[in-house]
């Protein structure tokens, strides 16, 4: 996954290579018609009691050759009676080849992993699951997308991985599912809302376009699909970071979350700060100081340099001769080795507020991170119990939370990596009324609020429809309830803004 996240940190997080091989997935079954699990449920959100229809749905996809070629698989929640013009919110993950499992059980369904503290989740059984207070079923119908390759979508035997693993690909199947959901559901005059979290960014970027359709888009036909809103969570637009010597924006965009980051490890000072603060602090030396410094480069004087690297420390925790070791330049990946050091402890990269101890590591980006690899276990966990146990449905196959091998190691990227906030630019302008949300967490090491920022003042966005937010959680913005109080009531207001007539 070299092209997701942020920047060089992406690189050694998500590269397919330094994952663990999986087992290739067997291809689905030919289904005598396309399988459906439904049942009736009720649930309280946000005090509002709703009925509301669970449907764990087939859906086959075709591929080039006009043959099935794909089962993909969605869950779709819709309250009971819902009117025709009611808000629908399509909701996928990243990756590319990972589930919705995260924004399912973590933010959006019904019921969420339970989590007593957020920062030391279970990570052996029991896991337990509990009634989601902030799932948006009081103001919108969700339907979850689980990619092919990923959940319980599969290539089917006559498929093609090339048909559906890229970005171009990718988008054209979410697209027509999309369009045969409203169709299927009578739904073709709802506001509608895609929400993208990680990977997802790129893939609602490129979806927003796609489903507008025209002559030159990859559907070759005028869709003219426009939507509501779009939301993303964990934003990586910009594909295009370099890295390279004299590119300093990576520097320049994680020094606001190392601030922060520091600041929640009370490694910088407490009284009368907030996240929040740390990170204006750094925004602001970065562009009157940093900056300035990191573009003299080399013939920035000894003194001067020393000075620089004070500042530095006092804002990120590390000392200042690490600085200096580093050129003025740490890697997120160095400084989540480096914080905690003292203490025996590495930091997450998907959320900086987790730990582990520096000893015995593996080296896995994923397995190893403190983050991810201690949360995960009760969200795939606790997605199997709820279809087993809340849905009563048998598992149509193993439920496949990230394809490392089989989908994101055979990802085509195209003509390269891009900043696909362009993308988006473009749907905005041709649909006035298309309004965006991007929510970050404040410690999220991977794909940071700074780098969301960067892209929103240099890539053509609509400045007067976007509104951005940061919030005090990493890479999911939703875990921890102080966080996912407030998004739920953001996203909320999103929904209810962008759905009037």
């Amino acid at each position: 996954m070299r092209h997701l996240m942020s920047a060089g940190l992406a690189a050694l997080l998500l590269a397919s290579a330094a994952a663990p091989a999986q087992a290739a997935q067997d291809p689905a079954p030919v289904s005598a018609a396309p399988r459906v699990f439904a049942s009736d449920h009720a649930g309280v959100f946000m005090g509002k009691k709703v009925a509301y229809r669970t449907t764990l749905q087939e859906t086959i996809l075709k591929g080039a050759n006009g043959q099935p070629a794909a089962s993909l698989f969605s869950f779709s929640y819709v309250a009971k009676g819902a009117k025709p013009d009611r808000p629908v919110v399509f909701v996928f993950n990243g990756g590319p080849g990972s589930s919705s499992v995260w924004l399912h059980m973590g933010m959006l369904g019904p019921r969420r992993i339970a989590m007593a503290d957020p920062v030391k989740p279970p990570t052996v059984p029991p896991f337990a699951l509990e009634d989601n207070p902030y799932s948006l079923l009081d103001v919108a119908d969700l339907v979850f997308i689980d990619p092919i390759g990923t959940g319980y979508s599969r290539l089917l035997p006559g498929g093609k991985a090339e048909d559906f693993y890229g970005v171009t690909q990718d988008a054209r199947a979410t697209s027509e599912f999309i369009q045969g959901w409203l169709t299927a559901n009578g739904r073709w005059n709802s506001p509608k809302f895609l929400m993208g979290e990680s990977y997802g960014t790129v893939r609602a970027s490129v979806v927003a376009t796609n489903l507008m359709g025209g002559p030159m888009s990859p559907a070759g036909a005028l869709g003219a699909t426009t939507l509501n809103g779009v939301i993303i969570l964990g934003p990586s637009f910009d594909m295009n970071r370099g890295g390279g010597a004299g590119d300093d924006r990576g520097a320049l965009t994680s020094l606001p979350t190392m601030a922060a980051t520091a600041w929640v490890h009370r490694k910088t000072p407490q009284a009368g700060r907030t996240p929040q603060s740390a990170a204006d602090d750094a925004r602001k030396f970065a562009r009157d100081v940093y900056l300035p410094a990191l573009y003299v480069g080399e013939d920035l004087p000894a003194a001067e340099k020393a000075k620089v690297a004070e500042s530095l420390a006092a804002l990120t925790g590390l000392p200042a001769q690490a600085w200096l070791d580093a050129d003025l330049r740490i890697s997120l990946s160095k400084f989540g080795e480096l914080l905690l050091k003292d203490q025996g402890l590495q930091i997450g990269a998907y959320d900086g507020r987790y730990t582990l101890p520096l000893a015995a590591s593996g080296g896995d980006p994923v397995a190893d991170d403190p983050a991810m690899g201690q949360y995960t276990p009760s969200f795939v966990a606790g997605l199997n119990q709820y279809v087993e146990q809340d849905l009563k449905v048998k598992a149509p196959s193993t439920y496949q939370s990230i394809a490392f091998a089989d989908v994101n190691s055979r990802w085509n990227w195209g003509a390269g990596p891009r900043n696909y906030a362009e993308d988006l630019a473009t749907a905005m302008r041709r649909n006035p009324a298309l309004g965006v949300f991007v929510g970050s967490g404040y410690y999220d090491l991977v794909t940071t609020f700074g780098a969301a920022e960067a892209v929103a003042r240099h890539s053509g966005l609509a400045r007067d429809r976007l509104t951005m937010k940061v919030y005090p959680s990493g890479h999911m913005p939703y875990l921890g309830d102080d966080s996912a109080r407030l998004l739920a009531a953001d996203i909320r207001n999103f929904l209810a803004e962008r759905s009037r007539p």
